[in-house]
């Protein structure tokens, strides 16, 4: 697990940049994506990159259960905004936020079995959950169905005009799921995340820290500002 300290957000999407050229530049084929703040910056410099993903898959981690690709609270119209109107995939893969449970897991994991992930962009929850998958997840999960904790909700609501309107359900690539990528990069800013950073990169390996699976992946780069690095015992 390389470790890396950038002084501000912005230095920290142009160190996760220079790993997606990398990997392109290796033939890297298929991208996991991610969703919410922390990605953005990263998505713009991508967008006013010369790097072409036409002949790439993209495969999101997650979507909300019960909204349609074209809403605008939805991850696909997210991803749709901030990345695929100007970098467009041959094939982008995102959860069906409408579709059965049952038939959508057995799609996605299909996805996932077709198009092994080169390279997954990961954020990082403030109770350490990556996708949508929450403390006390089984390692051993794959693509499922969650039921959002309150404190994810509460940290999604300020995107939505009302706190009910936030869904209470998710379909997300499991810890399994994830740690079958050949690489990942991971991101996570401000001190509101320094704990989860701390029990992921120090802590115990259990499913009550979801990230700590990370201790055991072989090709892992989180990247980091000083403010979420506060409490790291070694900030070398």
């Amino acid at each position: 697990m390389e470790v890396i300290i950038v002084e501000t957000p912005l230095d920290g999407a142009k160190e996760a940049f220079d790993i997606f050229t990398r990997v392109k530049e290796q033939d890297g084929k298929v991208y996991g994506l991610a969703t919410g703040s922390t990605p953005i910056e990263l998505y713009k410099l991508l967008v006013a990159s010369e790097l072409d993903f036409s002949d790439c898959v993209s495969v999101n981690l997650d979507e909300y259960v019960g909204l349609a690709g074209d809403d605008e609270h939805s991850y696909r119209y997210f991803m749709n905004e901030q990345l695929f109107h100007a970098k467009p995939f041959k094939e982008s893969f995102v959860p069906d936020g409408l579709a059965p449970e049952d038939t959508e897991i057995a799609r996605y994991e299909q996805v996932l079995a077709d198009n092994p992930i080169d390279l997954q962009l990961l954020g990082l929850g403030s109770n350490a959950h990556i996708g949508f998958n929450e403390p006390g997840t089984d390692f051993s999960e794959r693509t499922h169905k969650v039921h959002l904790t309150e404190s994810t909700i509460n940290a999604n609501k300020r995107f939505f005009a009302n706190e009910e309107d936030v869904p209470r359900y998710a379909y997300s690539m499991g810890p399994a799921s994830i740690m079958d990528a050949k690489e990942v990069v991971l991101m996570a800013f401000g001190e509101g995340k320094a704990q989860a950073v701390k029990d992921m990169i120090e802590g115990e390996v259990t499913p009550e820290v979801p990230a700590s699976i990370l201790q055991n992946h072989e090709h892992v780069t989180i990247i980091i500002d000083q403010a979420a690095a506060q409490l790291l015992a070694d900030t070398e």
